[in-house]
């Protein structure tokens, strides 16, 4: 077996609000063609990495590193649409941010506004209706129709997105995502709202885009059925500062982890769906 390549290295991130430590001196590594969950109770500042991630906010201190195969991008010193414009990192929230008036088949080309706008030479070619702008114009619907095909909704793709079901809407925003072409998808929540048979067919289609873009999937979740069910690493938060990392099965037995979720003397209080995943409390 090969070894496992890094994609993002945290490096003794800190994020601060005033007197309130979100983060605090938090260091983990994400690996190339591999699903890292971070996952915690509420408040641990899950999200709040993520927003450092992805440009929202800048944090405090830290190094963000994400290596590209010709280079290494410091996520930190960027401006937040750089990030997923230059460094390929896209994402999805735990609130659908779709277009909701457009076509399921239109958010996916706006998703490629960039790349033909580029194409277009910043609208001369696209005025003019040169070959260089059609082409890109024909390439992007291409990929459109393709994930829409990949995520279920190929039939509905003249369908308004805001008029789609619950669960096809994530579908559609993990679809946008891909059309940008990430080298690392970071996906808030992205089974907040499913049942389980979509919950199941989420955690199907994650494992593919893992498996065929060949790319780095980071999630906060708290279905643990699909944390334990898809991730290759587990990586567990508690109030700004790493407790746990490792598999699955590792992360799932540390007493830190379930300290953090129950308190020091109520092990019996364990959720159901943690406690299902734990062999030492269903005796």
């Amino acid at each position: 077996m090969s070894a496992r390549k890094p994609l993002l290295e945290v490096e003794h991130l800190v994020m601060r609000f005033g007197g309130l430590v979100a983060v605090a001196d938090l260091s983990l590594t994400a690996y190339q063609r591999e699903i890292t969950a971070i996952i915690g109770p509420n408040g641990a500042g899950k999200t709040t990495v993520f927003n450092c991630l992805t440009g929202f906010y800048k944090p405090t201190s830290g190094r963000l590193s994400l290596h590209h195969p010709d280079a290494i991008y410091l996520l930190e010193q960027m401006e937040g649409f750089r990030i997923a414009s230059q460094a390929g990192v896209a994402r999805t929230f735990q609130n659908i941010r779709l277009f909701p008036g457009m076509t399921a088949l239109e958010n996916l080309i706006v998703a490629q506004h960039n790349r033909l706008m580029r194409a277009s030479g910043f609208s001369v070619a696209g005025l003019l209706g040169l070959p260089v702008y059609r082409n890109a114009e024909r390439a992007a619907v291409d990929k459109a129709r393709h994930w829409l095909q990949r995520v279920g909704l190929e039939e509905r793709a003249d369908w308004e997105a805001g008029n789609l079901p619950y669960g096809a809407q994530r579908r559609l925003e993990i679809a946008r995502a891909m059309c940008t072409d990430p080298i690392l998808l970071c996906l808030d929540e992205p089974a907040a709202g499913l049942n389980p048979r979509e919950s199941a067919e989420l955690n199907a289609l994650l494992l593919s885009i893992r498996d065929e873009a060949g790319i780095g999937i980071m999630l906060i979740e708290h279905d643990m059925s699909v944390v334990m069910g898809i991730s290759d690493h587990v990586i567990v938060l508690d109030y700004g500062r790493k407790i746990a990392d490792g598999t699955p099965d590792e992360v799932r037995r540390d007493p830190n982890v379930i300290k953090a979720y129950l308190g020091e003397e109520e092990t019996e209080e364990l959720p159901p769906e943690v406690a299902a995943d734990i062999p030492e409390l269903r005796e």
